[in-house]
């Protein structure tokens, strides 16, 4: 088969975010200085890149934090508008400890504050698509099994 037969292959933009927890299972999300909203911390794999390697890289660079981060809760097909196809893969961070808290700092500018929020009122600080998205890898960590995701939701949610 010659180059020109090969049929088109999706060549998806691929990110990468953490979910932390409290004590009270109340998830941390971040403010990004460059958009409106709430968000996890994360963001775009890097070319040569892993998803997990590009979420430590983030949480590092978004927080200034080394964090030992678990197994994917959520891998997301999420093509956007004006954005094309989109493979979003959601990490388990765990519980994010005092000691812990105490040590984000901001170093780029990027992210501007910080929060716990419950998961009955994630609608009100992000978009539904990402909303969705942290309830389903919430409801993947309770389950202890990963999940996949269409927009968000399981297939047998659609």
């Amino acid at each position: 088969m010659t180059t020109s037969e090969t049929p088109p292959m999706a060549t998806p933009r691929v990110a990468a975010g953490a979910l932390f927890f409290d004590e009270a299972e109340r998830v941390l999300l971040v403010k990004p200085a460059y958009k409106n909203g709430w968000d996890i911390p994360g963001g775009y794999v890097e070319p040569g890149e892993s998803p997990r390697a590009a979420c430590i890289r983030e949480i590092r660079e978004e927080l200034g934090l080394s964090a030992t981060i678990g197994s994917h809760l959520v891998i997301d097909w999420a093509p956007a508008q004006n954005e094309g196809d989109k493979m979003l893969f959601i990490f388990d961070a765990g519980i994010l400890t005092e000691d812990q808290r105490v040590q984000i700092e901001f170093s780029d500018g990027e992210i501007t504050h910080w929060r716990f929020v419950a998961a009955a009122d994630l609608d009100r600080h992000m978009p539904s698509r990402l909303s969705r998205r942290v309830r389903t890898a919430i409801a993947a960590k309770k389950r202890g099994v990963p999940a996949y995701a269409e927009h968000g939701a399981e297939p047998s949610e659609l």
